[in-house]
């Protein structure tokens, strides 16, 4: 079974209070940050858009309607929750045809719960992940103490980061798309929509990469560089491996320029080697299946990193009872990874790091 969240060790201990989230979707505020400008010109029309209550690929279906393209016309950089206030980049591919004004999307062609603040061009579409990442607001509320309790922990975060854990959303609803990738690998259930499969094969790798993490966390290894550890460079994907750590190589950690990794179990040898490598080689023994069946499915082994440290991390107090925090999280982190190392679920009853 999946981890669930309330189930995940903490790096930075238990938090001191417990809170709520996303009670508005004002209270949960995304802005994705593309890190570049698109050229304004090209037959893709680039659509800034504000959303509330509604997932990014409604959006881009509803988008195809009102623009009258197909569907694999509308493209994005990254999925955006649901349950929050977004702002974030589509294209449309509208070769030869006027650019829609924002007010074009209003009135008997308004989407609900869309608005449409900008509108320009490009030269290519909008490709998945090509973004730099996101900024957050959130709030969170009902706390059960003073919120000084838990802006205290901040200066500890922003010096050592956070697991970068898979969030929930990766796993479905009830974790049902991890079921699922079981089911498929075992060959009881059959799937020919490649996007349904392609989700439940990344539920898979994210409960295996979740699994690794968790064991670092509990030995404490989780921001460290073991013997054998494969390395990977801030603000990329690069790696190398990395026999025997050095001083040059942890001072590289220290001031978050390197980090550790775990597996994107799939087909190939790991660079791992040593301590690091005992530890994927466990993972592999636990969870055989998982693990061959995504092999089998053509998956290359790829890397991520163990840790997360969030940019321009501030928090302060709303009243006696709720705190803001801000911060910048590149593409494909988890906005409730850091949200997890600072206040607990007050519905949660487990035992918890």
């Amino acid at each position: 079974m999946n981890i669930a969240a309330d189930e995940l060790p903490h790096a930075h201990g238990r938090p001191p209070l417990c809170g709520r989230i996303r009670c508005a979707p004002e209270d949960f505020i995304v802005i994705e940050e593309l890190g570049w400008q698109p050229d304004g010109s090209g037959e893709h029309v680039f659509l800034y858009v504000r959303k509330s209550g509604q997932n990014t690929d409604w959006v881009a279906r509803r988008l195809a309607e009102v623009c009258e393209v197909r569907a694999d016309a509308v493209s994005y950089a990254g999925l955006k929750d649901r349950h929050a206030v977004t702002e974030q980049w589509f294209s449309v591919q509208m070769p030869g045809r006027e650019a829609p004004m924002p007010c074009g999307f209003t009135g008997s062609r308004g989407i609900d719960g869309v608005e449409v603040l900008a509108v320009t061009r490009n030269s290519r579409k909008l490709r998945r992940g090509a973004l730099a990442g996101n900024r957050f607001r959130i709030v969170v509320r009902e706390l059960d103490g003073p919120p000084a309790a838990v802006l205290d922990r901040l200066p500890a975060i922003a010096a050592r980061g956070v697991p970068n854990w898979f969030g929930e959303q990766r796993f479905g609803r009830d974790g049902g798309n991890l079921e699922r990738a079981r089911r498929l690998l075992a060959g009881t259930l059959r799937e020919r929509d490649r996007h349904k499969r392609g989700l439940y094969l990344s539920a898979a790798r994210s409960h295996l990469f979740n699994r690794y993490l968790a064991a670092r966390i509990i030995d404490g290894s989780w921001d460290q560089a073991l013997p054998g550890e494969v390395l990977m460079l801030d603000g990329s994907h690069s790696v190398f491996a990395c026999p025997q750590p050095d001083a040059t190589i942890l001072e590289r950690l220290a001031r978050h320029d390197l980090h550790p990794s775990g597996p994107l179990w799939g087909a190939g040898e790991s660079l791992a080697t040593a301590a690091a490598l005992a530890g994927e080689t466990a993972l592999a023994a636990a969870e055989a299946q998982l693990c061959a069946g995504l092999a089998a499915e053509g998956l290359k082994q790829e890397r991520r990193a163990l840790r997360l440290v969030p940019a321009q991390l501030h928090g302060e107090a709303i009243g006696e009872a709720a705190v803001q925090f801000e911060f910048t999280l590149p593409a494909g982190a988890y906005a409730t990874t850091v949200l997890h190392e600072l206040v607990g679920n007050p519905e949660a009853q487990d035992d918890m790091l």
